[in-house]
C-alpha cells in the first residue's frame, strides 16, 4: 500500500530533469559571455563564442543524419575542436569516442568498426595512422578534418569538409537540450587493450555530470580557475574535466603536447591555476632546469593519478610550490572517482610521513558511493591493519554503464555488486586505501608476494633515477624475481650493482631486483609505464641467460 510520500508527489517537468553536463556550458555562456572559455595559441574564445561554435556543430551533426544512438569519433589533441566536440557530439543524442592519438592503424580500425562510428573528426597530424584505419575498415564513414594553425608539421586532409567549414554551415540556434533519460550514454572510451582487443567502456550523462561536480568539489576548485590540459582530453575525457571547465566557467588553456617548457610558460603567461597528469608528467616538471620553473609567484595546484605517485616526485612537487592532490580511478569509474582527503594537522608532520600520508588512494569522491578493499573470494572487506591484501572495488554512480557489446566482460567486472578494479591493496586505520599493486603485477618469489611499487618506491629514492617500473623475471631457484627497468638523468651512470646495494640498504634482500636494466621506458599517451612490455623483455632477457 503506498505511503502518504507516494501519491501525488510524482515527478514532472517542474521537480525533475534528466542531469546530464550539457547543462554546463548553457550556464556560462548565459551568465558570463565575455569571459575567457578557451586559449590556444593566437585563438580566443569566450563561453558565448564557444556555446555558438557547438551549436553549430550539433546543427551540422545533424544535418548530415547524425542522432540518437550514433557514434562520432575524434582523433584530436588537446584543441578548442575537441573541446567542442564534448557538449556538440552528445546534444545530437550520439555519443563521443575520443581515440588515442598514439594508437596504431589496427587498432583504430577496430575501433570505428566496434563502436560504429559514421562520423571522424580528425586532426591533420594524424592523417598517416587513419588514413591505413579508414583502407582497412572497409565502412563508408563522414570524415572531417582538423588543420589546427598551431601545427606546421606533415599531414594531408582526408575528409570531404574542413572542421571550420563545417561548423560554418550549421545553426548558431540549434536548440540546446538533454538527453530524455540521464542512464543514456555520452562517450565511448576503450582501454589499452594490453591483453587482446580493448574493451569500449560507456559512460552514461548522470555519471559524467556528477564526476564534473565532483572535480570541483573534491579538489576545492574555486571559480573561473585556470586549467592547463597536460592531460589528454582522449583519456576518460579529460578526467571529466572538460565539463568540469565549464561547470567552473573558467578557462581551458589548450596544449597540443606534454613539454616543460611550454608547460612553465603557459602557467606564467596565463596564470594557471589547476592541471592534471599522470607521475611523469609531475616527475618531468619536477626535474626541468631551474631556469625553466623561476618566475612562478602564485600557488598552483596540480592532481596526480595513474600509478601511485613515488615518494620522491610529490616532495620535488611540494619544493616548487606544486600542492599535489592524489586521486585514483580507471577508464571504467570516470577517471578519478577517489581521493586522497588531505587533513590540516598532516602539515604540521615531518616531509616523509606527510608524503607516506599523501601517497595513498585515499576515500571516495562527493559522488562515489564507496571505495573499499574487499577479498575477491568471499567478498569481505579486509581488516584495516595496512597488511591484508585485498581486491580494490568502487560501486556508486561514477561507474560505468558496461562494455559495449561484450556482456560477459560485464558480468565479471560487477560480480558482487562491486566494480572490481583488479588491483591490490591494503585499508588503512583510517579507512584509506593503499595501493599495493595490480594483480597481474605483483612477484611471487619462492612463495613471497613481493609488491613491485614498494620496489619502485625505493628506486625512486636514487639520485639518479627519473623513472622506474619494476616485474617479474623467471628464475630457476625461486619461480620469479624482481627485475628493474631504470630510465636515468641525463648525465647520471650508475653501474647495475651500484643500483642493486643501494635496494639493498632500503629493503628486506628477497626483494631486491636480481636484475637491472637501464632504458627509456615504454609509456602510453597518458604517461603511464606500459609494463606488459616490460614483462615480455624481461622473459626474453631470462631465456638467454
Amino acid at each position: 500500500m503506498p505511503n502518504i510520500y507516494q501519491e501525488g508527489l510524482d515527478k514532472n517537468t517542474a521537480n525533475y530533469t534528466p542531469l546530464t553536463p550539457l547543462t554546463f556550458i548553457a550556464r556560462s555562456a548565459y551568465i558570463y559571455p565575455e569571459r575567457t572559455a578557451v586559449i590556444h595559441g593566437q585563438r580566443r574564445y569566450s563561453w558565448l563564442e564557444t556555446f555558438t561554435r557547438v551549436r553549430r556543430l550539433a546543427s551540422a551533426l545533424t544535418e548530415h543524419g547524425i542522432g540518437e544512438g550514433d557514434t562520432v569519433a575524434v582523433m584530436l589533441n588537446n584543441t578548442p575542436e575537441m573541446v567542442e566536440c564534448h557538449f556538440g557530439v552528445p546534444v545530437t543524442g550520439a555519443v563521443l569516442n575520443t581515440l588515442n592519438t598514439r594508437l596504431d592503424a589496427e587498432t583504430i580500425a577496430f575501433m570505428l568498426k566496434h563502436g560504429e562510428a559514421r562520423v571522424l573528426i580528425t586532426d591533420r597530424e594524424y592523417s598517416p595512422t587513419v588514413k591505413k584505419a579508414l583502407a582497412i575498415l572497409h565502412s563508408p564513414i563522414l570524415v572531417i578534418d582538423v588543420d589546427d594553425p598551431e601545427y606546421s608539421g606533415p599531414g594531408e586532409r582526408l575528409g570531404t569538409q574542413e572542421y571550420e567549414q563545417f561548423i560554418a554551415g550549421g545553426s548558431p540556434e540549434f536548440p540546446w537540450g538533454g538527453p530524455a533519460d540521464e542512464w543514456d550514454a555520452i562517450s565511448l572510451n576503450y582501454t589499452s587493450g594490453t591483453t587482446g582487443n580493448p574493451k569500449g567502456v560507456v559512460y552514461h550523462h548522470r555519471g559524467a555530470y556528477l564526476n564534473s561536480m565532483s572535480n570541483i568539489v573534491s579538489w576545492g576548485m574555486p571559480p573561473h580557475s585556470v586549467y592547463l590540459w597536460t592531460l589528454p582530453m582522449f583519456h576518460c575525457n579529460g578526467w571529466c574535466f572538460v565539463w568540469t571547465m565549464a561547470a567552473n566557467a573558467g578557462t581551458n588553456v589548450c596544449l597540443r603536447r606534454v613539454d616543460p617548457k611550454l608547460i612553465f610558460e603557459a602557467i606564467r603567461a596565463h596564470g594557471v591555476t589547476h592541471y592534471c597528469g599522470a607521475p611523469i608528467v609531475h616527475s618531468l616538471m619536477a626535474n626541468a632546469p631551474a631556469d625553466l620553473r623561476a618566475g612562478i609567484t602564485h600557488q598552483v595546484a596540480g592532481l596526480i593519478a595513474a600509478a601511485p605517485p613515488p615518494a620522491a616526485v610529490i616532495e620535488a612537487m611540494a619544493n616548487i610550490g606544486v600542492d599535489l592532490t592524489h586521486v585514483y580511478g580507471l577508464t571504467e569509474t570516470y577517471g578519478p572517482a577517489a581521493v586522497c582527503a588531505k587533513h590540516a594537522n598532516w602539515a604540521a608532520l615531518p616531509v616523509a610521513e606527510q608524503v607516506d600520508l599523501n601517497g595513498r588512494q585515499g576515500v571516495r569522491y562527493h559522488a562515489q558511493e564507496a571505495i573499499t578493499v574487499l577479498d575477491p573470494a568471499s567478498m569481505e572487506e579486509v581488516p584495516w591493519d595496512k597488511e591484508t591484501m585485498g581486491e580494490i572495488m568502487f560501486r556508486g554512480n561514477l561507474v560505468m554503464k558496461g562494455y559495449l557489446k561484450n556482456p560477459k566482460a560485464t558480468a565479471e567486472s560487477f560480480a558482487g555488486g562491486w566494480y572490481h578494479t583488479g588491483d591490490l591493496a591494503v585499508m588503512h586505520a583510517d579507512g584509506y586505501v593503499k595501493i599495493k599493486d595490480r594483480s597481474k603485477d605483483v612477484i611471487i618469489s619462492g612463495g613471497e608476494n613481493i609488491s613491485s611499487i614498494e620496489v619502485e618506491d625505493v628506486l625512486y629514492k636514487h639520485p639518479a633515477v627519473i623513472a622506474a617500473a619494476v616485474v617479474a623475471t623467471p628464475d630457476r631457484t625461486w619461480g620469479e624475481v624482481p627485475c628493474a627497468f631504470i630510465e636515468l638523468r641525463e648525465g647520471a651512470a650508475p653501474s647495475e650493482q651500484e643500483v642493486i646495494e643501494f635496494c639493498r640498504q632500503h629493503m628486506a634482500r628477497f626483494k631486491v631486483p636480481k636484475r637491472v636494466i637501464f632504458c627509456t621506458l615504454p609509456k602510453t599517451s597518458t604517461g603511464k609505464i606500459q609494463k606488459y612490455v616490460l614483462r615480455e623483455q624481461a622473459k626474453s632477457a631470462a631465456a638467454i641467460e
